[in-house]
């Protein structure tokens, strides 16, 4: 044997025997179950389906510049670098979170490079969001010139998270969560790929698909979880797997599409009475960690807007619940903020007090600083009585029935109706009493009622 082959045996392993020993290294469970056409990718038939919008493109073996919009673990990475194999062009990967200007230049320079060569690039940005507006706007010559095609991947509302110019040049396709069925299949394949059954039963297995959280990536880490924990011929019912994997937090940003989302479901369902729901998303929120004070000054403001005067009550619960809260702190005030999203959704609905406050709103900005008619106004100084200041004010207590019917708009302003309470709760009394005193105002001439 040579030296130089015996420097090389003592050294190491050979090249071929280094990726020999690549291949051979452990390896997640969702890197070996990556799909490897875009028929294997499961839960995203509205793109890859016989009439997706991928199918389509593919069709033509033309693709433009695109904007991955969905949850994390559903698919984007991969179906970017399937669609370069499809179309045949260079795949390139970058993070936002990583990459600077200079990256950015020397992977357009290498790009042009390939355009020269007769090579087109497929570059694939991860989390395209986090780029600034200005390293957005750095893609855009690229893309118009053809040096790259660009597919970014984001888990944030692109209307909100990118720059229109960049949107205007790129198409947004949505992928969404992994429903049951979908996270079943990979699953199922997770199962043929170890030659084993998940040591599951059928209730504990369902359990998992919905741990998951439509993530597809989640489902195959939590399988690997339950394989390395199961001893021979163990079982675990649902509550076991809860145990052994301390279920996966859900998926949720509070500064971001989740709350927004959640915040939003929860305000429409207590607004249309659906206390079941309306708990549920209350439990979604408290169960991802998002501030219970937040979520009691939203049930404050869903009190003010959605039931007003119909329970004048509903304000009072809600602010009790508000400060029990914010004096017994988490867990034991979140049943307060439970029972004011109860009261609120079991209430009486009105927006009619929002909705003559909006509209007062409007008429003031509207009519300008007019000024009140003067026998409501104080006469302080001898001067302003001599004007006429509180002449023939009449003092309601003073009159039949406590009211005297005056006129109290500005003179240059016709009087208008901006609260017209509805038949529902207490205000189907207070519509009484106002059409009572509009009555008395129309026959004491104080204005038209």
């Amino acid at each position: 044997m040579s030296p130089k082959a015996g420097s090389r045996a003592r050294g190491g392993p050979s090249l071929f025997a280094a990726a020999g020993l690549e291949r051979d290294a452990p390896r997640p469970l969702a890197d070996k179950l990556r799909p490897t056409q875009l028929s294997e990718v499961v839960g995203q038939d509205q793109l890859l389906g016989p009439d997706g919008a991928l199918t389509r493109m593919l069709e033509t073996r033309s693709l433009g510049s695109l904007v991955f919009w969905g949850p994390p673990g559903t698919g984007k990475t991969t179906v970017a670098r399937l669609l370069a194999q499809a179309t045949d062009l260079e795949f390139a990967q970058i993070s936002a979170i990583f990459t600077g200007v200079a990256d950015l230049k020397k992977v357009f320079e290498e790009a042009r490079a390939r355009r020269e060569m007769g090579k087109g690039t497929l570059l694939f940005v991860d989390e395209i969001h986090r780029f600034n507006r200005a390293q957005q706007d750095s893609f855009l010559p690229v893309m118009e010139d053809g040096t790259i095609v660009l597919v970014g991947a984001t888990t944030e509302n692109p209307s909100f998270e990118l720059n229109a110019p960049l949107l205007s040049r790129a198409r947004v396709l949505v992928f969404k969560s992994l429903d049951a069925a979908a996270v079943e299949k990979l699953l199922a394949r997770a199962e043929d790929l170890e030659g084993k059954k998940l040591p599951l039963d059928d209730e504990a297995r369902t359990a998992l698909a919905r741990m998951a959280d439509g993530d597809g990536r989640a489902s195959l880490t939590l399988a690997e979880e339950i394989w390395r924990a199961a001893r021979k011929g163990e079982v675990f019912n649902a509550a076991q797997l809860q145990e052994i994997v301390q279920r996966r937090a859900p998926i949720y940003d509070k500064s971001q599409d989740g709350h927004y989302n959640l915040i939003s479901a929860l305000h429409k369902s207590v607004r249309g009475s659906d206390p079941d729901a309306a708990l549920y998303y209350l439990a979604r929120m408290l169960d991802a960690g998002e501030p219970g004070l937040y979520i009691a000054r939203r049930v404050v403001r869903m009190a003010i807007e959605d039931i007003g005067l119909a329970d004048p009550q509903a304000l009072v619960v809600a602010n009790a619940a508000k400060d029990a809260y914010d004096f017994l702190g988490s867990p034991e005030g979140e049943l307060a903020i439970a029972e004011a999203v109860l009261y609120c959704a079991t209430a009486p609905k009105s927006n009619a007090a929002y909705k003559a406050y909006g509209a007062a709103m409007r008429t003031a900005r509207e009519a300008g600083s007019l000024v009140p008619p003067k026998h409501i106004l104080n006469a302080p100084t001898g001067l302003m009585k001599d004007e006429g200041y509180g002449r023939g004010y009449a003092y309601d207590h003073d009159q039949e029935e406590g009211f005297s019917g005056q006129n109290y708009f500005p003179d240059a302003l016709p009087r208008r109706q901006f609260y017209d309470p509805p038949e529902r709760g207490f205000e189907r009394e207070i519509k009484k009493r106002l059409d009572y005193w509009a009555k008395l105002r129309h026959e004491r001439g104080g204005g038209d009622s």
